[in-house]
């Protein structure tokens, strides 16, 4: 049984009341000020400020980044006997800092200070950190070997990295130069035939009193490999032996980084695959027939994109692309574009085999245009067939061409249809087909043909194309990064040889001008000229193009942007003797953007005294 005993209301409350009343000013008294109000947070006073006197601003940045006393900084509670603790071993962390920029001997003098006056919000005490970095270290000498160079080309090897080194002789030493120098050997074996180097030893010996350098690495190189045949896994749907050609892996020879990407980038660009990855098989016994292995996901069988886009030649453009990987019966794929823009509407089907064992695939096309020619609208169509081959540097075709062409306007060259057959040759020899910076290209077209109405004309036409990059020697951009400036030039020409008063197809016939011939121009506005100034395609054509690149430096950083001045002059006449340059003068910016290069150019035509902006995305020769 529980007893409670009652207690009359009027105590309780009273008890209450005297306690509320003895507390609550003590409550203010911690909070705060009678008036403040809660809600507001009290502001933290840092435990300390950190001063670094150094005359060098690089190494006062460096070490105000980096010091690991900075962590401690803004801890209001940091007790005294802490804070000492921390002095201590500023020091050697100071000094290991500075010897990763090549400062060995340096003298730290590190001193406590309580300030006199401090500020409500300010820290009572400073930390001053005073640096004298002493003499850098320098690199007195480089050794550079490669374990058991037995061979001619592990010699050639040893003495290319030897020569090439990152952190040469004389240079000042830093932690972060001298791993990337070890690094950049390793990735340069790694490139190129022996894709399990590694590096075996390194040493860094220091001379402190001296300020002197003596570096050695030794690399092991491991077994020289060859690309075995590439082997498809993971698609399902498609020919895996005949896009295994597609990739065109040079199966046999020395292995190569850069070919294997390139045959990764061919598989990954055919359509046929929404994923791809080539990886070489190292374990898979024989080094000199190492099997690559291509991890694929299939693509969808039919696809439709739609697109949107913009260009300072023919301004805003919309498309719809249809893309078939395997049409019934012929097994060919098949590309068809429907194309809307201020200058043409296109409506165009190409259909490609995959190639056979010797490389050579079969393709057909045809395509139905009205464009604006020079001064007139002209409706044209285009049937093609034949065979094409493309290799690692070269690309050969051959095929049949049928052209329509009628064109609209007043004094418009009378409408035509010709057939001709046709030999095409491309040859790119560039570090880099989608953005070259060293290397050449030539291409060259020629057919023999008949034009087959108002009347039968036998012609020939002929087209050419060089460009070559040159280098101009390599500019410093600081931090050890130095890039090459270029000059790109650029020439083509191409004639239709035929009678006088034969009807060639315009389409057959050659325009100029716009962002990639003549800058300065609008898009084939250079042609043959009429009296009353229209303007038509002529049969001869030159252009030539000089370009000065050049890579932009921010505060001495690398950046990925480069600057270029260019002259550019074109011509398009009926006769050679009446050939006649049009020139264009501008400057422009190049970007090496993820997608590809961008080019933006000022361009100002000296015969047409306008100024026009100039937009290209990606490089093609």
């Amino acid at each position: 049984m529980f007893h409670m005993r009652t207690t009359p209301a009027r105590w309780p409350a009273l008890l209450f009341l005297t306690l509320a009343l003895a507390v609550l000013p003590a409550c203010g008294t911690l909070q705060g000020a009678p008036g403040a109000d809660p809600s507001e947070p009290q502001a933290e006073r840092d435990a300390f400020t950190l001063d670094i006197q150094a005359e060098d601003d690089a190494i006062r940045d460096y070490l105000g980044r980096h010091l690991e006393l900075q962590r401690f900084r803004q801890l209001p509670d940091l007790q005294a006997q802490e804070l000492a603790r921390l002095l201590q071993v500023a020091d050697a962390n100071a000094r290991e800092l500075l010897a990763t920029l090549g400062y060995f001997s340096p003298e730290i003098t590190l001193q406590l200070q309580d300030k006199p006056t401090p500020a409500k919000d300010e820290p009572a005490q400073t930390v001053r950190l005073a640096v004298q970095p002493g003499p850098r270290t320098q690199v007195e000498s480089v050794d550079i070997a490669i374990a058991h160079a037995d061979t001619p080309d592990l010699k050639r090897r040893q003495a290319q990295l030897q020569r090439n080194w990152g952190l040469p002789e004389g240079e000042p030493f830093t932690q972060q130069a001298w791993d990337e120098a070890k690094a950049q050997g390793l990735r340069s074996l790694q490139a190129r035939r022996y894709p399990q180097a590694r590096l075996a030893e390194s040493r860094a010996d220091i001379a402190a009193d001296s300020a002197q350098a003596r570096l050695s690495v030794q690399y092991d190189s491991g077994p020289a490999y060859r690309f075995g045949p590439l082997q498809i896994r993971g698609g399902e749907r498609y020919d895996s032996v005949g896009l295994a050609r597609v990739a065109l892996l040079p199966t046999g020879q020395d292995y190569r980084e850069s070919q294997l990407l390139d045959a990764q980038q061919r598989l990954a660009a055919s359509g046929y695959y929404d994923a791809v990855f080539l990886t070489l098989d190292s374990d898979a016994g024989d080094p000199q027939a190492a099997p690559v292995i291509a991890q694929v996901r299939d693509a969808p069988l039919q696809k439709l994109v739609f697109g949107v886009g913009i260009s300072t030649d023919s301004g805003p453009r919309l498309s719809m692309d249809h893309s078939h990987n395997r049409l019934p019966a012929l097994s060919w794929r098949a590309v068809s574009k429907l194309a809307l823009d201020n200058k043409r509407r296109l409506v165009a089907s190409d259909w490609t085999a995959l190639p056979s064992a010797s490389g050579w695939r079969w393709f057909s096309g045809a395509q139905l245009q009205r464009e604006s020619t020079g001064s007139f609208e002209v409706n044209s169509t285009r049937l093609r067939a034949g065979r094409t081959q493309n290799t690692d540097h070269i690309d050969r075709s051959y095929y049949l061409q049928h052209d329509t062409a009628d064109s609209q306007g007043i004094g418009a060259p009378a409408s035509s249809s010709a057939i001709s057959a046709n030999f095409g040759w491309t040859g790119r020899y560039f570090n880099n087909n989608n953005a070259p910076t060293r290397g050449w290209g030539l291409a060259g077209e020629i057919g023999l043909g008949s034009t087959l109405r108002p009347a039968r004309d036998p012609f020939v036409r002929t087209q050419l194309r060089w460009q070559s990059f040159i280098d101009l020697g390599r500019v410093d951009l600081g931090n050890k990064v130095r890039r090459a400036s270029r000059l790109s030039l650029r020439v083509e020409g191409g004639a239709v040889l035929a009678r006088a008063d034969a009807d060639i197809p315009v389409t057959q016939l050659f325009l100029t001008g716009g962002d990639t011939t003549v800058r300065g121009y609008g898009y084939r506005s250079i042609g043959a000229g009429i009296n009353n100034g229209q303007t038509y395609g002529g049969r001869y054509m030159t252009v030539a193009s000089a370009e000065w690149q050049r890579p932009i430096v921010l505060r001495g950083n690398r950046t990925d942007f480069e600057s270029a001045v260019f002259i550019d002059a074109g011509a398009v006449a009926d006769k050679p003797g009446e050939l006649s340059a049009r020139v264009g003068l501008g400057a422009g910016l190049r970007w090496r953007s993820p997608v590809g290069p961008l080019q933006a150019d000022l361009g100002y035509g000296l015969q047409s005294h306008e100024l026009r902006l100039h937009l290209r995305l990606g490089y093609t020769f």
